[in-house]
């Protein structure tokens, strides 16, 4: 079995055990800043950070309410959150020279949702070559760029007026 330390996820784990309210539903109520990682606030969506990114740039666009379904959404949640998708990848586009994406929504645990009572839309930038040695052979993945960095690119570049 191979080990990797990451002491940063006790904090997560901890409060996603003793917090009742869903963490992406904590966020609703955030400003748009680095603590909270929310880079983007619309009328019935958000967009925030990924904190464990798969790749750099990693986003999640997430509707204000706690919905589990699409289903469940609003024709203008709906319509917002694949906006909000489609802003993003150009903003992906510019600030991090993307050349593809990974977009996706994963419904429920047994398709993988970490998070699977609050519906959300992960948008995660690809490279050619951004599956190298260290990712086939050690099947660990290297994510070169702070959430710091990230967030101030991206954020910049939503703001832009």
């Amino acid at each position: 079995m191979k080990t990797i330390w990451a002491p940063w996820r006790e904090k997560f784990i901890k409060n996603k055990k003793n917090s009742k309210k869903c963490v992406l539903c904590r966020k609703t109520s955030s400003k748009c800043d680095i603590k909270s990682l929310v880079v983007f606030k619309g009328r019935t969506c958000f967009v925030i950070l990924n904190l464990y990114p798969y790749n750099n740039g990693h986003l999640m666009v997430v509707p204000y309410e706690h919905k589990k379904d699409l289903s469940e959404l609003t024709k203008e949640e709906f319509e917002e959150m694949f906006f909000l998708v489609k802003k993003m990848v150009e903003v992906l586009k510019k600030t991090h020279k993307s050349d593809g994406f990974n977009i996706g929504i994963n419904i429920g645990k047994c398709a993988g949702a970490g998070i699977d009572d609050h519906i959300h839309v992960h948008i995660v930038p690809r490279w050619f070559g951004d599956t190298n040695f260290i990712t086939t052979i050690s099947e660990t993945k290297v994510i070169s760029e702070s959430l710091k960095k990230t967030f101030k690119l991206i954020s910049q570049e939503v703001n832009k007026k």
